[in-house]
């Protein structure tokens, strides 16, 4: 065990407790998650949402060996008043972890960190350890587990008894997935033991006359019956840190010339596929509460077969029992469910529209120019504001180095264009902001925009928004070398954070974030200076669908509109002139429909070019300010 381990802080909404839970289910799973791991590197802090919450009331059947502590929301740091909870901040420190996957992961690695022994709670973050990274606004996994789940749990158990009939479209959409076959990495080797233990069975069980032989599984096909032996063999081999098992020692000929799309898929496990990760601690105590509610309602689980073997399945995982036992969570014994008569089934076609992944075609034929022909008929026509101050710049020569891009390793050519690419912003910037103005660097990276902010604006607040750990940790180190006290750091996707603000700055904000920019900036009445980028990963997402605008919806269709993204990334310097110009008018179009959006909101946007152009294929910039 390492010791001097820095304290953190944690910090858990609480509204109420019912039953064996603590709400929101946030919570439970964060205490649930700590039991598992059995940390104790936390400070743990609950946050009464209500009033005349006493100390005995709230920690009355918490984890057992856990020590909590009550705080106002007004008594929380100044950081963690601009976030959603959960929260983790290290004692007077301006860096932030907010959100509920970005927490979990943090709390697995610093246990790993402390006790390097505890290598099973690292395979928590799966393969690549990426389980759950992916951010709720563009990974459909991440946003069931984190925030649909949860929520439909909580309004189902929160239902008067006749509006709580219905299994929740997103639990059907959790047993629909686990009925899905599974990939794995290298799991060709283990679709050929499969393959190799189905053809033993097979000769073991030669049919008797007059009986039926076992029904074949065909390649491809979707089924719901328990996974085999060999994959229990395999999930629970790696979490008891054994050899996993060869079906064999030495594939046969025929096995080995088995075609890839020839051999059988394999059964879930767990949440995610074979192994067991923190995606099924996440969603054990939500699929638990609703068990026990359904149960005492008088429910019939037919319809959740496959929801009821995996919450069995995880009840066997080494420590899931004892932490459970720790959160007073009695975990139900649940009889084998066959799947009912197809009749008898709730049409899992009932999950709603906004819970599907976006399946529309989003490979086009043709070019563009039909689309933009229809918007000039109709008078719509790419169009650029003239840049404000198209020959401002900073003396780079005279900024210490941790404030210049050109640190690290990027070339020299690179880090001139990113100075321009700063200087626009950063001019822009500074014709809207007040001395007391708080200016938040959304999509910050390693914080090249925000950091120049923070130095060149001493009178003013910034923070960096990032949802990636290692860039906001580099951010964070300069920031330290340069001495800066006016800026915190945030770890969290867009969605956690709800602090006000007066102006938002993004560069190069990827697809779909330069929309959830906008939207921030909009909801807090904020100024904003937006670059964006990657139209190409444009899409229809839950929040977001496109086009944006009245006038664009009037005329295009999302197909149409969809051929715009794709051609606007067509501005590499490698490319043709002609082509480039068409992927640059591509990108004006797709900006007016995102400014003329923001428009209807009762602001006033301009989309300028940034000088020079050649700073970047992306040059694109939005300047907004409420009117």
């Amino acid at each position: 065990m390492k010791d001097n381990v820095a304290e953190e802080h944690l910090y858990l909404a609480f509204s109420h407790q019912y039953r064996d839970s603590i709400f929101p289910l946030h919570t439970s799973i964060s205490l649930f998650l700590l039991s598992y791991c059995d940390c104790k590197l936390f400070k743990v802090f609950l946050v009464p949402t209500g009033e005349d919450v006493g100390d005995q009331y709230v920690t009355k059947n918490l984890a057992g060996d856990l020590e909590v502590h009550l705080i106002s929301r007004c008594q929380l740091p100044v950081v963690v008043q601009s976030c959603s909870l959960p929260a983790v901040v290290v004692k007077d420190d301006k860096f932030c972890r907010a959100g509920l996957s970005v927490v979990l992961r943090h709390i697995i690695q610093k246990t790993f960190e402390a006790d390097p022994s505890k290598k099973d709670v690292l395979e928590l973050l799966g393969f690549k350890k990426t389980c759950l990274k992916a951010c709720a606004e563009v990974s459909q996994w991440t946003r069931l587990c984190e925030i649909s789940i949860p929520l439909a749990v909580e309004r189902f158990l929160t239902a008067s008894p006749e509006h709580c009939q219905a299994i929740p479209p997103d639990i059907l959409l959790f047993e629909r997935k686990l009925g899905e076959p599974v990939r794995v990495h290298n799991d060709d080797k283990i679709r050929r033991q499969k393959l190799q233990q189905q053809k033993s069975s097979a000769k073991a069980a030669v049919p008797v006359l007059g009986e039926e032989a076992p029904e074949e599984v065909k390649p491809g096909e979707v089924h719901e019956h328990p996974p085999s032996s060999l994959e229990l063999s395999v999930a629970f081999s790696k979490l008891l840190a054994q050899e996993a098992p060869d079906a064999i020692n030495r594939e046969a000929p025929h096995i080995r010339r088995t075609k890839t799309s020839d051999l059988p898929l394999l059964d879930h496990v767990f949440a995610e596929g074979l192994y067991f990760t923190v995606a099924d601690l996440v969603l054990l105590p939500c699929i638990h509460q609703f068990l026990v509610s359904s149960k005492k309602q008088g429910k019939n689980l037919v319809n959740l077969p496959l929801i009821s073997s995996w919450y069995r399945r995880v009840q066997e995982v080494p420590g899931v029992k004892k932490a459970a036992g720790k959160c007073n969570m009695e975990l139900l014994q649940l009889p084998e469910l066959m799947s009912a008569p197809e009749e008898q089934l709730q049409d899992s076609s009932s999950v709603p529209d906004e819970l599907e992944e976006d399946n529309e075609d989003s490979h086009f034929i043709g070019g563009p120019r039909p689309t933009m022909n229809k918007l000039m008929e109709n008078g719509i026509e790419a169009k650029f504001s003239p840049h404000p101050c198209p020959s401002w710049t900073l003396d780079w020569t005279s900024l210490p180095s941790a404030v210049s891009p050109g640190e690290g390793k990027m070339s020299r050519d690179r880090a001139l264009r990113k100075q321009q690419q700063l200087n626009n912003l950063v001019a822009a910037v500074t014709k809207l902001a007040k001395p007391g103005d708080v200016i938040v660097d959304f999509c910050s990276g390693g914080g090249r925009v925000g950091i120049v902010l923070a130095y060149m604006m001493p009178s003013c607040q910034v923070v960096l928004i990032e949802n990636k750990e290692l860039s906001l940790i580099r951010a964070k180190d300069r920031s330290d070398e340069l001495g800066l006290n006016n800026i915190w750091f945030i770890q969290a996707n867009l969605d956690y954070f709800n602090g006000t603000f007066n102006i938002g700055v993004a560069l190069h904000a990827c697809g779909v974030a330069t929309d959830m920019v906008i939207e921030h900036c909009l909801r807090a009445r904020a100024a904003f200076v937006i670059s964006p980028c990657c139209y190409g990963f444009i899409q229809n997402t839950v929040k977001f669908k496109y086009p944006r605008s009245h006038q664009f919806k009037e005329i295009l269709s999302y197909k149409e509109h969809m051929i715009l993204c794709r051609f606007a990334d067509q501005t590499a310097v490698q490319l043709p002139p002609e082509r480039r110009l068409i992927g640059k008018q591509c990108m004006g179009l797709v900006d007016l429909d995102r400014a003329w959006a923001a428009e209807e909101h009762n602001y006033s946007v301009q989309v300028i070019s940034m000088e020079p152009e050649s700073c970047s294929p992306k040059n694109n910039m939005f300047v907004g300010i409420p009117t």
